[in-house]
């Protein structure tokens, strides 16, 4: 029986307050599979199946098991809560009052009972009501049997005890999910917009949290739960529900494929296989176990209204059910989610084929349907630019996409390098491992490379930004930082492939591994505190926010970390805590997100507003007398001034002129207070003014979008148009009207 004590009731209201198990409805506890607690025994269980419903108050019980020889036992019954031992009893299976035929004595051969017994109130009454009612109950049942005669242990097992109850329920994946498509979809707006204008806008806009933001949170949720500690039940049901963000999809048709693979290529499927996971146990580090198929569970109670087969051939079916085996970190939060760890590498790698094959299909899917649409009629001007740049989308798509899951991918292949057992998925691993570090490092040299001819030429990089040209083809990388901070995806990559590179280099490792975390996650927090690089103030802030939590759920993390031998009571708590922050932010994403795609439907993007009013100035630098697009007609107070020429009160864009003040500028050799010089033989006829000393200040500035544009094909910037040399206006006497 368990009895009701304070710390279950605190952990209760934690649990109930802040998670969202599965419906409270039907009070039943059940064993959770059963592993062996004694090395070698006369006695083998190969099954143990024992539920116990409150409200009928009975218990259901299945035990089949073999035995060396017949024997008197006595019996010890433990069951521990949250590592506190809450009922202890020992009882003699051949006394008149707990008299259980099977077992007095035990005998040659093999042996099952099945049965069900009423449970008087008294005992039922003594099982407090939250024990149904708390998601992923940390509590165990313990069954020791010793010889009467000697004392001597000769079989002893231990069993899982749950109500039913999880916080790993496909609903909390489905909504994670759903949160990571509406930030694809808010993100991806600005992005369509680039394919409909021809690639004008760039990048995926700076409003954060963004898709690339959103799932790099779910994934360090999921990596959290891949740590070599002895983590509660409760939190390593929680980090479950995000697997799906680090490509761990249970598919069952895909693992028998990729068994099939490993098969071929040197693989062994003996012990590491789906078919081996679909009949095996799972023995976590904290003692608890998880059977291959969920099965409900209760206290072991029998008493004797009991049906028995000696020497049954039943038990001979389900002998499969007692393979154990023992797992942590990395293999067993996979193996958790039907995933082998061998087949691990290969499962990201088909999912993510999966992926690239749907975005390459549905690019060109919607490429056919406009060639057909502009067949047989006129669609909208605005999808002319992705018609004629598809592949510039698709290429951009792909490579956010590299972007997104690199962290992950250096995780899986070191994994792989490390655990795997086939020849081919270790290939597969090393060359999409460099063909993903390839491509960054490309992307952040081509951008470096531009960067410093824009600080030669110009004195900044405001070039990236501003030039439609760099804008297209790098902005993906930098479009959410500020011009000053364009390098911070750099470090960003860094911290991506340090995080993976450790967490699966010190798989089984757990001190290790936390120690590192946690100086990778307070310098990544450091250096966004100190530079604050976001283009908007609350990109800033929401991503400064998620660095903390990060950090502190690493800080978090050291309290399951065995060597400190802290308590299974303050753990399951600090577990408890660690959701409720981390759902408390996931909604809070999920709110900005929703937010998000308001203001992105009434408000531009910052970077493709300042670029396009560079480029309507660019337009007015290039005019000539046979170009002059009705300049003429335009009205000058509607010029725009960009910032680049507040600090210049000599460009006549600061200036606003007006066809009058500009007759009568100083410096313009026709202005009206010009002196007229009289006729001479030789001279023009009438009076013609004398021409002033040429100045610089005639010229008209050079763009810097014009050196942007021209720089990024490595040609130097053409020469502008300027005004003759009036300094030999005086030897121009010849000409006539």
């Amino acid at each position: 029986m368990l009895r009701p004590f304070s710390t279950l009731s605190a952990i209760s209201f934690l649990l109930l307050g802040s998670l969202s198990g599965k419906a409270l409805a039907g009070q039943v506890l059940t064993t959770s599979g059963f592993s062996t607690c004694l090395a070698s025994s006369d006695i083998t269980v190969q099954k143990l199946d024992i539920t116990y419903d409150n409200d009928a108050k009975t218990v259901t019980f299945d035990v089949a098991g073999t035995s060396a020889k017949s024997m008197n036992v006595t019996a010890v019954l433990n069951v521990t809560a949250y590592g506190k031992q809450v009922y202890q009893n020992n009882f003699n299976p051949c006394d008149s009052t707990t008299f259980v035929s099977q077992l007095c004595p035990v005998p040659v051969g093999t042996f099952s009972a099945t049965g069900t017994q009423d449970i008087p109130a008294s005992y039922a009454s003594m099982i407090p009501s939250i024990a149904f009612s708390i998601p992923d109950i940390a509590a165990q049942a313990t069954l020791q049997l010793k010889a009467l005669d000697t004392g001597t242990d000769v079989a002893c097992i231990t069993s899982q005890v749950t109500n039913g109850k999880t916080v790993s329920v496909p609903a909390v994946s489905y909504v994670a999910a759903g949160v990571a498509g509406a930030a694809l979809l808010v993100t991806g707006f600005s992005a369509i917009g680039a394919a409909a204008n021809g690639g004008s806008t760039g990048g995926t806009g700076t409003a954060s949290p963004s898709f690339g933001e959103t799932m790099g949170w779910f994934q360090g949720i999921a990596m959290n739960g891949m740590m070599s500690v002895n983590y509660p039940e409760v939190y390593r049901s929680f980090t479950k529900n995000f697997g799906f963000s680090t490509g761990m999809i249970p598919w069952t048709a895909m693992q028998t494929s990729i068994d099939n693979f490993r098969s071929k290529t040197g693989g062994n499927l003996t012990e590491d296989s789906v078919q081996f996971l679909q009949n095996a146990t799972l023995v976590f580090g904290d003692g608890s176990t998880k059977a291959s198929k969920r099965t409900y569970e209760a206290i072991l109670l029998i008493r004797d209204s009991i049906s028995t087969n000696v020497n049954s051939s039943t038990t001979a079916s389900s002998s499969n059910s007692t393979i154990q085996t023992t797992v942590s970190g990395i293999k067993a939060y996979v193996e958790e989610l039907s995933v082998p760890q061998a087949n691990t590498f290969m499962t990201v790698l088909l999912i993510a084929a999966v992926v690239v094959a749907a975005i390459v299909v549905g690019i060109l899917l919607f490429k056919v349907i406009l060639e057909t649409w502009a067949l047989f009629g006129s669609f909208p001007k605005g999808l002319t630019g992705f018609r004629k740049h598809y592949w510039g989308t698709m290429a951009r798509s792909i490579v956010n996409l590299i972007l997104v899951l690199y962290g992950v991918w250096v995780l899986y292949c070191i994994f792989q390098f490390t655990h795997g057992d086939s020849w081919a998925a270790k290939a597969l691993a090393g060359v999409t491992l460099a063909l993903f570090t390839g491509v960054l490092a490309f992307f952040t040299f081509k951008i470096w490379q531009a960067a410093k001819r824009l600080k030669a030429m110009e004195g900044d990089v405001s070039g990236l930004y501003d030039n439609k040209d760099f804008w297209i083809k790098y902005s993906l990388f930098y479009d959410c930082y500020k011009k000053d901070f364009w390098w911070l995806f750099i470090p960003t990559i860094i911290y991506m492939f340090a995080r993976g590179c450790v967490l699966a280099a010190a798989d089984g490792h757990g001190l290790t591994q936390t120690v590192a975390q946690l100086i990778i996650e307070c310098l990544m927090l450091g250096l966004l505190i100190w530079n604050r690089p976001y283009e908007r103030r609350s990109g800033n802030v929401i991503n400064i926010f998620i660095q903390v939590v990060r950090a502190l759920s690493v800080v978090c993390i050291l309290v399951f970390v065995k060597e400190l031998g802290i308590s299974q009571t303050t753990q399951t708590v600090t577990g408890v805590i660690l959701i409720a922050v981390q759902s408390a932010l996931t909604a809070v994403l999920a709110i900005l997100i929703a937010v998000n795609a308001i203001i992105m439907c009434c408000k531009e993007n910052p970077h493709r507003k300042r670029r396009k009013e560079l480029e309507k100035l660019r337009d007015l630098d290039n005019l000539t007398p046979l170009d002059a697009r009705n300049s003429l007609l335009m009205d000058p107070t509607n010029i725009p001034n960009h910032t680049i020429y507040e600090n210049d009160p000599k460009h006549p864009l600061v200036k606003q002129q007006t066809p009058d003040s500009f007759m009568n500028e100083p410096g313009n050799p026709y202005s009206n207070d010009t002196p007229l010089r009289p006729y001479t033989p030789g001279s023009q006829r009438g009076f013609a003014p004398t021409p002033r000393p040429y100045t610089p200040q005639m010229h008209r500035p050079q763009h810097s979008v014009e050196s942007a544009e021209h720089l990024l094909h490595g040609q130097s910037p053409p020469r502008q148009p300027t005004l003759p040399n009036l300094q030999d206006y005086r030897e121009y006497r010849g000409a006539g009207y």
